[in-house]
């Protein structure tokens, strides 16, 4: 017996669920070489902390002198990696997809001001807004970690050039300290019968204010990595967006419209 009038059983959160999952869309986000910079320099970056913190506190641990010699050596190859990837990561910024360039890394150019304060508005309502990209907010933050990479390169290699001779400044401050006669390219650590003393003393005088800048950007960079990440799992809760996983498939899943969509 069929009752007229009768409608088919529609469950409420059937509609809702359709209707949620409706708003989400996939974008593509970051590009290979982006993702491959990303990770690579957080492993860089963590090796470099940990081997800087034990050269930092090398007397409290009672390190050899031979002990510490290896120690930095580690620490400045972990360096180089950070280097080449960094300055690669920089040449990208030119060749790389529309979320990749340094239009989408560095904070300003126009409407930007006028973006931050969109997001930052919307962020405090409840609802901020979803960008493929980076927000106008982690521009800055970006912007502020690529600077500190870089001082640290610069720095690290100026000081990998005093104190191990290596590349590219070495040979200049080996031919700066050997002694008369001495072929630059004997001088290593430690030869202190291959050094002229006050040819030595001078260069560790112009070496001193790049190990202040150094340690200096160290703590700072520290400091700012950890605020990377509690921004990152901040907005990743408050704003959703899969932020974590697009650094891994390249792509974000997003229920609005992001404003930085082509």
């Amino acid at each position: 017996m069929q009752i007229k009038g009768r409608q088919p059983l529609v469950r409420k959160n059937d509609v809702t669920e359709d209707l949620a999952m409706s708003e989400f869309k996939e974008y593509a986000a970051w590009d290979a070489p982006t993702r491959w910079f990303h990770w690579l320099n957080v492993l860089a970056v963590v090796g470099l902390i940990g081997t800087g913190l034990v050269v930092l506190f090398d007397d409290a641990l009672g390190l050899s002198a031979s002990g510490k010699l290896t120690l930095k050596s580690v620490h400045a190859s972990f360096g180089y990696v950070m280097v080449f990837n960094l300055f690669w990561r920089f040449a990208w910024a030119f060749l790389g997809n529309r979320y990749a360039r340094w239009r989408a890394i560095v904070p300003g150019g126009p409407g930007y001001f006028v973006a931050l304060r969109a997001y930052t508005d919307s962020f405090l309502t409840g609802e901020p807004q979803q960008y493929v990209g980076h927000n106008p907010l982690a521009r800055i933050a970006v912007a502020l970690l690529f600077l500190l990479l870089l001082v640290q390169a610069v720095t690290g290699l100026v000081l990998v050039g005093t104190d191990l001779y290596w590349p590219p400044f070495g040979h200049w401050f080996a031919a700066w300290v050997a002694a008369p006669g001495v072929d630059p390219s004997l001088v290593v650590p430690g030869a202190a019968h291959l050094i002229d003393n006050t040819s030595y003393d001078a260069m560790r005088a112009f070496r001193s204010p790049f190990v202040e800048v150094h340690e200096l950007g160290f703590y700072a960079l520290a400091a700012l990595i950890v605020l990377h990440v509690i921004a990152v799992v901040a907005t990743e809760v408050h704003e959703g967006g899969s932020i974590t996983s697009a650094m891994f498939t390249g792509r974000k899943i997003l229920s609005r419209p992001p404003p930085d969509a082509p």
